[in-house]
């Protein structure tokens, strides 16, 4: 049985933010990697998203790699900030 990952307020609020400016579209996976990797072992952002199953990857042949919010992440940031206005 696997166990849920555990994230700290700081973290999620920041993987909050990641998943509002992914935004209900998809952005290049190197534009998202300039704005959000860090090596800071204290703030793993992206790690945790992607471990969440909150991001999702995608590259197609010849193409740029692109992320999108997962389902699970849309679920998650609507639940955690539902004052913010979603299209769709």
């Amino acid at each position: 049985m696997c166990e849920p990952v555990l994230v700290s307020q700081t973290v999620d609020d920041l993987i909050l933010d990641l998943l509002e400016w992914i935004g209900p579209g998809q952005r290049p996976y190197a534009e998202t990697m300039e704005a959000w990797r860090t090596s800071c072992p204290r703030l793993p952002v992206w790690e945790d998203a992607t471990d969440l199953g909150f991001i999702e990857r995608r590259h197609e042949p010849g193409r740029p790699a692109v992320v999108s919010v997962s389902p699970a992440g849309t679920e998650h940031l609507r639940i955690a900030r539902p004052r913010v206005v979603r299209p769709g």
